[in-house]
């Protein structure tokens, strides 16, 4: 079987030596035999000895150097506090929104406010109606809002028809706006995005809606008002220079 198993050379504690191809191989060899070839597959040290962490497509997961056992959940340093699992898939929802295409996104705000805020959105969802009500009021407070499509209901619903005739209207905001305040909008086709920004929110693991993702890869479930939103991502940020 042809594996696309490749190893980053990933230190995440001070005196973590480098990975090497020739590394590891215990480990290599067996995730040859567990993983689609298809999936992106990297492998990076943890200052725990004899444990190393496996990122398998968007999942990360950890395995012993040899190979014998592999463990699911979370991982916290109780010195510094710190979700090493949560950080590690910060950077994993990063990079994978990171291939959203701005034009793609339906926007609300200007383009030089301080935070932008991906929301996985449905239009038939209360809360992220209620979040929509509010639109100025987060970009008083310096909050760009970029809608991607996430029809709770699935590829093919109904909600997904509703919201590919948004995404595929002569003037999108209008249309979200209309189906945001529990009307449908005139029905429209295009090749829109809706199926694989639907697909994208699962593969970052978005169970519901509204699902905020900021620009560093933190996934934030659920309603935020916006004064409590403005202080949560200046909490986030203040965090990340700190680290």
């Amino acid at each position: 079987m042809k594996s696309n198993v490749f190893i980053l050379g990933l230190a995440l504690a001070a005196g973590c030596t480098t990975l090497h191809a020739a590394d590891y191989q215990a480990v290599r060899d067996r995730l040859e035999t567990l993983v689609n070839t298809d999936a992106q597959v990297s492998i990076a040290e943890l200052p725990i000895e004899g444990v190393l962490q496996v990122r398998i497509g968007p999942e990360i997961v950890y395995m012993t150097e040899d190979a014998r056992y592999l463990l699911q959940g979370r991982l916290v340093d109780l010195e510094t506090r710190s979700d090493l699992t949560e950080e590690a898939k910060g950077e994993v929802r990063k990079e994978l929104v990171g291939d959203l295409k701005p034009e793609d996104m339906i926007r609300f705000g200007p383009e030089d406010a301080e935070h932008d805020i991906i929301v996985f959105t449905d239009v038939d969802c209360g809360y992220c109606r209620r979040l929509h009500q509010q639109i100025q009021a987060y970009n008083d407070a310096g909050i760009r809002i970029s809608y991607a499509a996430f029809p709770r209901a699935g590829i093919g619903s109904q909600t997904f028809r509703k919201m590919t005739s948004v995404w595929c209207a002569a003037d999108p905001h209008e249309a979200m706006d209309i189906a945001k305040a529990g009307e449908t909008p005139p029905p429209a086709e295009c090749e829109s995005p809706v199926s694989e920004q639907y697909k994208l929110g699962q593969a970052i693991g978005v169970t519901g809606t509204p699902a905020l993702v900021t620009s560093g890869g933190d996934l934030i479930p659920g309603y935020v008002a916006p004064d409590d939103l403005k202080a949560r991502l200046e909490q986030l940020e203040e965090r990340r220079t700190a680290d």
